[in-house]
């Protein structure tokens, strides 16, 4: 259990209220029976001192009893309980001395009992709220803090996850490109490892970041679309009218590759009919992924895994939701375009 920090409370709060619960409800019969104010004073202190911190022990043995949050209730009762019979007690079993030794010089009335012990519940309790109060709001926070890290270390999880997967995804698809120009054509195949190399270059640095900038992304966009014209020749087109005031915005990873070669897998290309994939910017900081929609006869199965990963992250990543449309002759994905100031992603 946390140690109980409550030295000024102690040193100033306690003492506080003895002087002034002294001064309104005994002062003026101790002035009207000639008693000393300094004695009446001293005595006040020490029986606040005994009547808090006898209690003070309820607060800690319930705590250790009762620690979480859960058990506010079953806490706040014991302390109760504790703090009426324990000051019930002591107060009671004080008058009585002070009555039977008359140490104020007069004996004590049923009234003096009844004062004598009602009155010190007036600083008991407030200053019990004030101990549980702040101890609530310590667990709470403790508990909201907790939560947040294990919602973070959560996401990160899912992160590193969705990247283990990318590349390996992307490593099979170039092979698959690779054997089938082996076959077709060697020379043009030695020439497509060397670009895959500097294209995967890229994939190993970036797939460890969660963001990087659209400049970046672009270029790698370029030498990956060279890779399939090197496979699909004249079938494929690539147009790309990005604003330059975007450049330094950021997406994650891999997020072009994995849209077009989402369209390139799903679409006919022919070099009567090519393939056009357009990626542009919109007034809405969205970078537009767009493509001509010709759905091939012998459809590949599709389980959306490129796209379940763009919107995955930006999921977690706390960003607006990517948007796909659709319609007979056009593909579009829109995705959300990331300002540094708004992610600070070097925290994570």
């Amino acid at each position: 259990m946390e140690k109980l920090n409550d030295r000024w409370l102690r040193l100033v709060g306690v003492p506080l209220i003895s002087i002034v619960s002294n001064f309104i409800f005994f002062q003026p019969d101790n002035d009207a029976r000639h008693i000393s104010r300094w004695v009446a004073l001293g005595i006040s202190l020490a029986e606040c001192v005994l009547i808090w911190e006898v209690a003070r022990l309820g607060i800690i043995q319930a705590r250790r009893r009762y620690p979480r949050l859960n058990q506010t209730t079953a806490r706040v009762c014991r302390q109760l309980a504790w703090f009426v019979i324990i000051t019930v007690v002591q107060r009671v079993a004080l008058v009585y001395l002070y009555d039977v030794t008359q140490f104020w010089g007069y004996p004590m009335s049923t009234r003096s009992y009844w004062v004598n012990t009602l009155i010190p519940f007036l600083f008991v309790v407030p200053l019990a709220v004030i101990y549980e109060a702040h101890y609530l709001y310590r667990q709470w926070w403790a508990t909201y803090y907790e939560a947040e890290q294990l919602k973070k270390e959560a996401l990160q999880s899912q992160l590193d996850s969705l990247k283990a997967q990318i590349n390996p995804h992307f490593l099979f698809n170039s092979l698959s490109t690779l054997s089938s120009l082996v076959t077709e054509n060697p020379k043009q195949a030695e020439t497509f490892i060397e670009e895959l190399a500097s294209v995967y270059r890229y994939v190993l640095q970036t797939n460890e970041q969660l963001l990087t900038s659209l400049a970046s992304e672009l270029t790698f966009i370029q030498a990956y679309f060279h890779l399939l014209q090197m496979r699909f020749g004249r079938s494929v087109e690539l147009d790309v009218t990005v604003d330059e005031s975007y450049l330094a915005f950021f997406i994650p990873p891999l997020t072009l590759q994995l849209l077009v070669e989402n369209a390139v897998k799903h679409n006919t290309a022919l070099p009567a009919k090519p393939l056009v994939i357009r990626i542009y910017t919109d007034a809405d900081k969205h970078l537009v992924v767009s493509n001509t929609r010709r759905p091939k006869q012998n459809r590949v199965p599709s389980n959306r895994t490129g796209l379940a990963h763009i919107t995955a992250k930006y999921r977690l990543l706390g960003q607006p939701d990517v948007v796909i449309n659709q319609s007979d002759d056009c593909f579009q994905v829109l995705v959300p375009l990331i300002q540094e100031t708004r992610y600070d992603y070097s925290h994570h």
